[in-house]
């Protein structure tokens, strides 16, 4: 019997609670805007600012679309659970911050309750290559997220 995680029920109930249903709008204008958030884009590495405790993402723009959704998602996770500047923190809760942010990135660019729907019961080729189209990610990122969901599942 699969039992989903704590992440799993939080995307899941966050994506749900803004309309957020299909992998068509999982993406960083659609669910920025629901959420409030600005996003900017720089040639710097991504980041997760609160100024006037407003959250701002900035990202690469010097990457590919499928690593700037990546990067949206994982700053996300730091707007939506993380404060404070991550360079005056102790870098063992750095490290942890990152840990749980690398962990929320890939449930909140492929959502398991997208993949319940999908009928996938493997990582192969073809399977990674389906996901990667239809989440817009890059194929390691889907062939770690979907290799992570099957063994969870079956």
């Amino acid at each position: 019997m699969y039992c989903t995680s704590h992440t799993e029920d939080f995307v899941k109930e966050l994506y749900t609670s803004i309309g957020i249903l299909d992998p068509l709008q999982l993406n960083i204008k659609i669910i920025s805007s629901k959420l409030g958030i600005r996003v900017f884009y720089w040639h710097e590495p991504s980041q997760a600012i609160f100024l006037n405790n407003y959250p701002y993402i900035v990202l690469n723009s010097q990457q590919s679309e499928q690593a700037m959704w990546q990067d949206f998602c994982h700053e996300l996770c730091h707007v939506l659970f993380h404060s404070g500047n991550q360079r005056r923190i102790r870098e063992s809760f750095r490290q942890y911050q990152e840990a749980k942010a690398n962990q929320f990135m890939y449930h909140a660019c492929i959502p398991s309750f997208m993949l319940d729907e999908l009928s996938i019961y493997d990582a192969t080729h073809e399977s990674v290559r389906k996901v990667c189209n239809l989440f817009n990610v890059e194929y390691e990122f889907a062939s770690k997220r979907l290799t992570k969901y099957v063994s969870n599942k079956y």
